[in-house]
């Protein structure tokens, strides 16, 4: 059953939550139910056996070692019966934050739109809707783990529950693997924590450059892939994150935020600040003033 390779994208966070697993084990001759549209993520981890499921127009043969998300607002129907025992952990979420799906490059949150609704620019979780599970989630047991955990006492279980999850959405996170090998991610990485830590100071494409020791164009393809931006989109969002809160937390002038948060300019940074945010620096601070 060909199909085209697709990729589920979360803007986090907030992180998607855990609702709910379980095992299904399926017999030859049994199938996967027809559902529609259920409101909920469903996550399946092909322990043993073949699925064959479809979703709308797509269909697959979800082999042993292999992971399919199911989405919430599709529907989902058998294929056809299972031609040898199958049996699958399967793992329903939900997400309050942006998703979507794509079969090229990265889609991104708007960040904007992201800050103003969860006051944090957002990451991108990337995961094949269909794909190998890797190797370092199959050897860890979480998978199988999840289950066990429904029968422990709710107060202990629902924060480790939700520790697991995240810990596999880590692992099966694209934007981390990067398909080319890690360094992309890690370069990106690196990128953002050099800026977080100089961001007050006069960053160049050159000066970062010379301090990772990569091309610039080379840390931009890099944060592009991880993050959605280049890294001075990233170091002027980051510095106008940082002045917001000097604005809300400080009486300093508008004049030192400015030049504490590595503007040259007090006009630049004023045009740059209404702009992103939608007020000059000094209406953003009476906003919240008593």
């Amino acid at each position: 059953m060909a199909h085209n390779p697709t990729y589920i994208h979360f803007a986090v966070p907030p992180f998607p939550y855990f609702l709910e697993a379980g095992r299904t084990v399926y017999q030859p001759g049994e199938q996967h139910p027809g559902r529609s549209r259920l409101g909920i993520f469903d996550l399946l981890i092909i322990e043993e056996g073949c699925l064959f499921i479809g979703e709308d127009k797509q269909t697959w043969a979800a082999a042993a070692g292999s992971t399919l998300l199911l989405l919430p607002d599709r529907q989902h129907y058998p294929v056809k019966p299972c031609k040898e025992t199958t049996s699958f952990v399967w793992i329903h979420f939900q997400t309050v934050g942006e998703w979507g799906q794509s079969t090229g490059e990265s889609v991104y949150a708007e960040r904007d739109r992201h800050f103003r609704s969860f006051h944090t620019y957002p990451y991108t979780i990337r995961m094949p809707q269909y794909g190998l599970l890797p190797g370092l989630l199959a050897r860890s047991g979480q998978a199988a783990l999840l289950p066990e955990l429904s029968r422990e006492r709710r107060s202990s279980a629902v924060w480790r529950q939700q520790r697991l999850f995240e810990e596999m959405l880590q692992l099966l996170d694209l934007a981390r693997q990067d398909e080319g090998g890690n360094q992309a991610a890690e370069i990106a990485e690196r990128t953002e924590a050099y800026i977080r830590s100089h961001y007050a100071e006069r960053l160049t494409n050159r000066s970062l450059a010379e301090a990772l020791h990569f091309h610039y164009n080379y840390l931009a393809r890099c944060m592009k892939r991880v993050y959605g931006l280049t890294p001075m989109e990233y170091l002027t969002d980051y510095r106008l994150e940082q002045a917001k809160l000097l604005l809300l937390k400080t009486e300093l002038p508008v004049s030192a935020v400015a030049e504490r948060t590595g503007f040259e300019s007090i006009a630049y940074f004023s045009r740059r600040f209404t702009h992103k945010v939608g007020h000059s620096p000094l209406q953003f601070r009476k906003r919240y003033s008593r």
